[in-house]
């Protein structure tokens, strides 16, 4: 069996205060809930079982219920993101054009698949439906920046670009 090494939950004491502040105020709100994964997402940038227990607890209400609301939701992450968040569209026009295999190309780069992140979490893979840039598939971004017409072949580079960045070498 081949099992990814875990990456440690590395909240501060920083973070669980800010936490428990916005379970404070939103604690006797109807659908609470919501907007406290919300903001617990932006505090902690996903929302591991650490995080979900938290929520539990200062709400009084079993660990079930919050990760069924926190897996129900697309919006929500139980898994970390890397420094750089590389999303892959997989949307019709893109898929036609290779997608998939650029997908493919980036996965064996970084040694994870599409969810994960990297051990020294510098990269995160995800791929999403549609980014609307039907016109330069296939299409994938890092962060903010796009890449259209990307070949498999590209992939190696447009990653080094990022690690030369950070002065290193994946």
């Amino acid at each position: 069996m081949n099992e990814k090494p875990q990456i440690a939950f590395k909240g501060t004491v920083v973070q669980e205060k800010a936490l428990k502040e916005v379970i404070d105020r939103h604690r006797d709100q109807p659908g609470g809930l919501m907007p406290i994964l919300q903001e617990a997402q932006e505090i902690y940038g996903y929302l591991p079982i650490e995080v979900q227990i938290m929520i539990a607890d200062g709400l009084g209400i079993s660990l079930s219920e919050v990760y069924g609301v926190a897996t129900f939701y697309s919006q929500f992450s139980l898994t970390p993101k890397g420094e750089h968040k590389i999303s892959v569209c997989l949307g019709t026009a893109c898929y036609v054009k290779g997608s998939d295999k650029v997908l493919e190309a980036i996965e064996n780069r970084l040694g994870i698949k599409s969810g994960e992140c990297t051990a020294d979490g510098l990269f995160s893979i995800d791929s999403c439906r549609c980014v609307g840039a039907c016109g330069l598939a296939p299409v994938m971004l890092v962060d903010d920046d796009v890449y259209g017409k990307v070949t498999p072949e590209q992939v190696d580079g447009i990653i080094d670009s990022y690690l030369a960045k950070k002065g290193g070498k994946k």
